[in-house]
C-alpha cells in the first residue's frame, strides 16, 4: 500500500522528471527510515542506451534512486521541510544483481547517523526480495 504518491514525493524532493527517479513511498519514519519503489520500465531514458540488445540499469542510476528514497526520510522531518538534502559520498557500495525492464526496486534507507548538518544511511536496493545494490550513502543538508 502507498503511503506517498510521485505528486507527494515532489512536495517533499526537489527532484522533477525525467530525474525523479522513485515511484512510491510505501514506508516512511520522518528521519530514521523509508521503503520506496521504483518500477523500472521499457522506456526509461536509460535503457535504450545502456546497453542496446541487452539493457540493465545503470548500477550508478540505483545508487541515485536510493538517494531520493533517503532524501525523503530526511526532509520529511518538520524543521527539514523546503531543505535540499545534497548527495555527501557513498561508501561500500556493492552491485549484486543485474536490475532489468520490468523489475520492480525497492529502495530500503535507514538513517544511522546524524551529526549536525551531515548524516549517513544505510541503503539497499532489491528485486523480488534479492539484494542487487548495498551502499553506504552520506548525505549534506542545506544550512
Amino acid at each position: 500500500m502507498s503511503l506517498m504518491n510521485k505528486e507527494q514525493i515532489k512536495s517533499i524532493i526537489p527532484h522533477r522528471d525525467p530525474f525523479l527517479l522513485i515511484d512510491e513511498i510505501i514506508e516512511l519514519e520522518p528521519g530514521k527510515r523509508v521503503v520506496a519503489k521504483k518500477h523500472v520500465k521499457e522506456d526509461e531514458f536509460w535503457i535504450k542506451g545502456h546497453f542496446p540488445n541487452q539493457p540493465v540499469q545503470p548500477g550508478v542510476l540505483t545508487i541515485e534512486m536510493l538517494a531520493q528514497a533517503g532524501a525523503v526520510c530526511i526532509l520529511s522531518v518538520p524543521e527539514n521541510k523546503g531543505k535540499i538534502a545534497f548527495f555527501g559520498g557513498i561508501d561500500k557500495a556493492r552491485f549484486k544483481k543485474q536490475i532489468l525492464p520490468g523489475d520492480t526496486v525497492t529502495l530500503n534507507v535507514e538513517i544511522i547517523k546524524i551529526k549536525g548538518s551531515i548524516g549517513v544511511g544505510k541503503a539497499i536496493a532489491t528485486v523480488d526480495g534479492k539484494k542487487a545494490v548495498l551502499a553506504q550513502i552520506m548525505f549534506a543538508l542545506e544550512k
